[in-house]
């Protein structure tokens, strides 16, 4: 539990530092780094990994993307990047007498485009107005919904929420992480008032926290059904007491593009 504490007294605020004070070209690069890290992971998890070119071709790939919405975000250059990517994949697979499996070109796609495509929509969020209060937003109830929905189970838990996935997990954790989200929606509303005399709609806000934290619950259950289906416990040992990049931000993965989605289509702050 110390080590959870402290890494989250380190990566906050340096979290903090990069989306709120560091030129906005710090976000995708920061982005870069976190996607050939979760394509590691990812790859070392599934047993893909010694197939080092598929690895190359995912990273390549998910180091473009963040890029990509950042600099230009055309479809030409996705189609591209894209088609760049299948070939090389392709003519991997056709020449490597069977030892490329399609399973494993299919890891590597996921691995490499879509969880960084999920990641990226950060980039995305920050290019709107008043960008600084809504990219906090995904991490906001990402984080407080991983919080107390930890501590609720350890108080409170009772009922496993999903054994065969999370042995640990619980209802009662569930409904804390619930609560955590909301409240910690709600908080975040008045600060941002507080700060920037804009007027908050608590109503989205609370609806916000709501589905958020459905969704930071959807995303570290399934990135545990991955875990259990190649019978590892953690996808790495870089953050102590989280385990890998995966295990502590796969709560943001389904948050930031849902983020993304509401910001187009409800107001959070009227400025």
């Amino acid at each position: 539990m110390l080590s959870r504490v402290l890494v989250a007294v380190v990566g906050i605020p340096l979290i903090l530092i990069v989306l709120l004070f560091c030129p906005p070209v710090c976000l995708p690069i920061v982005l870069c780094v976190m996607d050939v890290l979760i394509v590691y992971e990812l790859l070392w998890a599934t047993g893909a990994l010694k197939q080092k070119r598929l690895v190359v071709y995912a990273a390549m790939l998910g180091m473009f993307v963040p890029f990509w919405l950042y600099f230009d975000g055309s479809v030409v250059a996705f189609v591209a990047a894209a088609f760049l990517y299948l070939t090389l994949v392709g003519l991997d697979a056709v020449t490597s007498a069977e030892e490329v499996t399609f399973e494993q070109i299919c890891m590597t796609f996921f691995a490499g485009l879509v969880v960084p495509m999920m990641l990226a929509t950060l980039v995305l969020i920050a290019d709107e107005d008043h960008s600084r209060y809504l990219v906090l937003l995904p991490f906001v109830s990402a984080f407080i919904s991983d919080a107390f929905a930890l501590f609720a189970g350890m108080l409170f838990g009772k009922h496993k929420l999903a054994p065969k996935l999370s042995p640990k997990k619980t209802i009662e954790g569930s409904i804390g992480g619930f609560v955590g989200a909301v409240l910690g929606c709600f908080v975040y509303g008045l600060v941002v008032e507080l700060i920037s005399g804009a007027k908050a709609d608590y109503f989205v806000l609370l609806l916000y926290g709501l589905l958020a934290s459905l969704l930071a619950q959807v995303g570290d259950l399934f990135f545990s059904y991955i875990k259990r289906e190649y019978g590892i416990k953690d996808y790495g040992k870089l953050l102590p007491g989280h385990g890998g990049v995966l295990d502590r931000f796969d709560s943001v993965i389904f948050c930031a593009p849902f983020t993304f989605i509401m910001v187009h289509y409800l107001t959070f702050f009227q400025f």
